[in-house]
């Protein structure tokens, strides 16, 4: 019995998220199903992160237990050939037994794309929120850096059973503009239910200049929900990477700055 890790990626479009639903069909249930047919034994994945409906990734993590014969490898090239072409794994390797995809040390990066012009662009509808209004980057920016360090973020999740503690650390939120497309990129070592999504919402009301830079601050001290900006459409957020700190030693990207 071995353990294989999967870097998995899925245009999250069509997709009830990525934890299996009663509702409809979830990235999830895809690989349990494609898995099991291709190993001939039941197989159930470990996901590192359950993305909500309609978010995309580039880089989830995935593992699963299976009697491998095939190099692990070469795992991926046999799985995508069974695989709907809005889900691809990029990576497989054998892990230790003992490795959990969301009980290791991790830093996950998300990026929010925010498509910021008079009209809507249909090529990238899926893939971004539309916002009319001009938005001010750098006052996203520097409300943004309110943000970065260890925080209660309680005013920037939606509540969830079992979740006591709403403590987490950012390492880097970087707010940048390309033409017409603004992207929110976030770094930290866990997020909270709608955490990114509520994170943009309210810069968002920064951007179009409804609240100060500054307010941030007080948003986040309040630890009330309802003082920060609403949730984010789903479209536009990504999960870039899940980086696990004793797996790789490589600095992250902000360090190298």
């Amino acid at each position: 019995m071995k353990r294989i890790k999967l870097t998995v990626a899925y245009d999250g479009t069509n997709y009830c998220g990525w934890q299996i639903q009663k509702n409809g069909i979830t990235v999830e249930e895809v690989l349990n199903k494609t898995l099991s047919r291709f190993f001939g034994e039941e197989i159930t994945v470990i996901g590192a992160s359950r993305t909500d409906s309609g978010v995309h990734a580039m880089g989830n993590v995935a593992v699963f237990d299976a009697n491998v014969t095939m190099p692990a490898e070469k795992i991926s090239y046999a799985i995508n050939n069974l695989l709907p072409d809005d889900i691809r794994i990029r990576k497989s390797e054998e892990v230790a037994p003992d490795f959990h995809p969301r009980y290791c040390d991790t830093r996950k990066t998300y990026e929010y794309r925010i498509y910021n012009a008079q009209f809507p662009d249909p090529m990238v509808r899926l893939y971004s929120q539309f916002i009319y209004y001009h938005l001010d980057e750098k006052k996203m920016q520097q409300a943004a850096d309110y943000l970065v360090g260890e925080h209660d973020f309680k005013s920037f999740c939606t509540p969830k059973e079992g979740v006591d503690n709403t403590v987490r650390t950012i390492y880097y939120i970087d707010v940048m503009r390309e033409e017409n497309m603004v992207r929110v990129r976030i770094n930290g070592n866990g997020f909270l239910y709608n955490m990114v999504r509520i994170i943009v919402g309210s810069l968002l009301k920064v951007g179009m200049g409804m609240i100060p830079p500054e307010q941030m601050k007080e948003i986040l001290e309040a630890k009330d929900r309802t003082r920060a900006g609403h949730k984010a459409a789903a479209c536009g957020l990504t999960l870039v990477e899940v980086e696990y700190c004793l797996l790789y030693t490589s600095p992250s990207p902000r360090d190298t700055r």
